[in-house]
């Protein structure tokens, strides 16, 4: 489609007047108005950030770290602004705020999406790309607005053209198509992460477990209704799609069958809740404590400090120890041997106190202390005992009582075998050895 060459924009439009227009003393109205606005932007998120009482300043997008790290500052000074641009426009020619209000926008662009991909992917390497390309485009884009060239590269883009099918798709609709997907997802992700920080504050156990699947599901939704917008957005017909899905689904029943299995299983987990965040488990001889449950695998971390990433599918199908589905706690016992003099009623007291001077042993159920064997070389017990918090470590703890365990029987004079073995020579064969031995000297 053609544009009539009266339609076209002209760049820089009256530029000298607006230059000029900073040496007259109105600037300084302008100048104090903005000031009173930043002042004013400055108290009211003082204000708000301590009567909202902000939980987490590092995963907070509307305040961050400092007063003017979020959004709620920008956004705020952007709104005074634009109040105070109405206002002066019936008094004095403006000439601070038309710079003043492109930047305000550029500054709450980058802050939008610079916070809201810090919060989302914390972690992820790309994000500091991600955030420069955003940085950069918002003040290209202030640039151009303020210079007046943004309606001449807006109309230029709208001439190179191509056809797609019955569709003609020009490189203006294709980036604004591509600005308006990526702000839609940000927005998605900004909802979904606050949903998320919400539905997991204070929650422990089971309850921790089930917003985790509450969040988790949330936040896919936002983001395939964020992504349906983005392309409707951009003009493309979604019906389109039905092709595309057909055989994303073909692919998934051939090719992805264990994404999909593990995906399904870890909405199965977290649904029926047979294993909970927190609970300790033993999987294909790991033993540790789950300490993550993703969509597709569960983190599962020893007391030793290793991590074990595992598929939900294998949680799933395979045999899985919960030691605290039911219980929390934890049973552990150790083995103690004594000569066969020994009081049996003094040692089962002194095991008993040994376990009961450690704040981790459970009073209820208490510990027990039984005669379990007649060993080969003395009396075997064996003291049992509870403990509530297995995730700090199960040896350590048996360490202590074993160490109390021998400082007992020690202070008491209580002999801890060492094994013997008797030797028996028959006759013959001592006498076979005997002419061998030396003569002594008489």
């Amino acid at each position: 489609m053609s544009i009539p060459v009266s339609a076209t924009p002209k760049p820089i439009d009256d530029f000298d007047l607006w230059i000029a227009g900073f040496t007259q003393p109105t600037v300084l109205v302008e100048l104090g108005a903005l000031a009173l606005c930043i002042a004013v932007a400055s108290g009211l998120t003082w204000l708000l950030r301590r009567s909202l009482v902000v939980q987490d300043e590092k995963t907070s997008v509307l305040f961050g770290r400092h007063l003017v790290d979020g959004v709620m500052f920008p956004l705020l000074l952007l709104t005074l602004g634009y109040i105070a641009r109405a206002l002066l426009t019936q008094t004095v020619p403006l000439a601070v705020f038309k710079v003043a209000i492109p930047v305000l926008v550029s500054l709450v662009v980058i802050r939008v999406g610079v916070k809201v991909l810090q919060v989302a992917f914390a972690t992820a390497p790309w994000v500091k790309v991600l955030e420069r390309t955003i940085s950069w485009l918002a003040w290209l884009a202030m640039v151009l607005w303020v210079s007046g060239l943004l309606p001449v590269v807006l109309n230029e883009l709208d001439q190179i053209t191509w056809k797609i099918g019955a569709s003609t798709i020009s490189l203006r609709t294709m980036i604004e198509g591509a600005l308006t997907a990526g702000a839609v997802l940000i927005l998605s992700l900004w909802v979904s992460s606050a949903i998320e920080r919400r539905l997991l504050r204070k929650a422990v156990g089971g309850d921790l477990s089930l917003r985790k699947a509450v969040s988790n599901a949330t936040r896919a939704l936002l983001m395939f209704l964020g992504l349906i917008l983005a392309l409707s957005a951009v003009g493309i017909d979604l019906t389109a799609l039905s092709v595309l899905g057909g055989a994303i689904g073909v692919g998934i029943g051939f090719g992805l069958q264990k994404l999909a299995a593990n995906y399904v299983s870890g909405f199965v987990i977290l649904a029926e809740r047979s294993m909970r965040i927190g609970d300790n488990v033993k999987v294909d001889g790991f033993e540790g404590r789950i300490t993550d449950i993703n969509a597709r695998y569960t983190v599962i971390r020893a007391t030793t400090g290793r991590e074990s990433i595992v598929p939900n599918e294998i949680l799933i199908t395979n045999r899985v120890e919960n030691l605290s589905l039911a219980d929390g706690r934890l049973w552990q016992s150790t083995v103690v041997s004594v000569a066969y003099d020994s009081d049996v009623e003094l040692v089962s007291r002194l095991l008993m106190e040994s376990a009961m001077a450690h704040q981790r042993v459970l009073i209820e159920p208490a510990p027990s202390v039984a005669l379990s064997a007649f060993g080969a070389d003395g009396l075997e017990f064996t003291l049992g005992y509870w403990i509530a918090d297995p995730e700090n470590g199960t040896l350590n703890i048996r360490s202590l009582i074993n160490r109390s365990v021998l400082q007992a029987l020690r202070a008491h004079r209580i002999e801890i075998p060492y094994p013997q073995r008797v030797l028996h020579i028959h006759p013959r064969a001592a006498a076979d050895v005997a002419p061998s031995l030396p003569a002594s000297d008489s």
